[in-house]
């Protein structure tokens, strides 16, 4: 029987990441240029990492671990020992309109959701990240349509893989966990979480990082093409 709800994390899942946070990274170099910060591109990169690691030690499992805008306030700081939020918000105003501008959907990801759709199975998205970044890639990828919802660790005030990011949907769809399905690329946030609330997993897996998967992270389905995700489930 095909599953009655099927959950989806956003990031490298339904697009790829890393062109987006390059493509963020390096526009927010360039608005700091513009600002006066005298940074080549490398000596930008060591700041952004001092900021994001600092701001993630202080606070990790929750969505503002994951905050632009406070990685660059952070190393702002940092770099000049004063507070400057006019500058950090251009910063992460650059990295996020440049970030939004790269994304393109994963092939297949699109005919999967209408599939999904015939089916009268529904389809949600759960993912950690603050909830109006996650709005907004949503938008921009054109895939609201096929979303019946939306839940971010914003939301809950914890991130995958807490078993409140598996059940609090579940809860909202009215379907059991025995009659639902997680599709992610993490294994440990999106697999290991979603198994141990008894969701049946699927790792997309583009780049075939994760083939010797054991344990409390072996997904039940490990697929390498999106349109396979359709084959596995239904």
């Amino acid at each position: 029987m095909p599953p009655e709800a099927v959950l989806f994390d956003l990031d490298d899942t339904l697009y790829p990441y890393q062109p987006c946070n390059d493509a963020g990274k390096r526009e927010a170099w360039r608005t700091a240029l513009e600002l006066g910060y005298d940074l080549d591109r490398d000596a930008f990169e060591t700041l952004y990492q001092e900021g994001r690691r600092e701001t993630k030690r202080e606070l990790a499992g929750t969505a503002s671990a994951h905050e632009r805008f406070l990685y660059f306030k952070r190393a702002i700081q940092i770099h000049t020992g004063t507070h400057k939020s006019e500058h950090a918000l251009e910063l992460g105003e650059a990295y996020w309109d440049a970030y939004v501008h790269e994304m393109e959907i994963y092939d297949h990801v699109e005919p999967v959701f209408r599939e999904l759709q015939a089916a009268d199975v529904d389809v949600g998205i759960v993912t950690n990240l603050t909830t109006r970044i996650q709005l907004k890639k949503i938008h921009h990828l054109g895939i609201e349509p096929y979303v019946d919802l939306l839940l971010t660790s914003e939301e809950t005030g914890r991130e995958k893989p807490s078993s409140v990011m598996f059940t609090d949907p579940l809860a909202q769809l009215d379907t059991r966990p025995s009659d639902a399905a997680f599709v992610g690329d993490n294994p440990t946030a999106d697999i290991e979480g979603g198994n141990a609330v008894g969701l049946e997993t699927v790792l997309f897996d583009p780049r075939r990082e994760h083939d010797d998967l054991r344990g409390r992270m072996q997904p039940d389905h490990q697929v390498h093409d999106f349109a396979a995700v359709t084959e596995v489930l239904l």
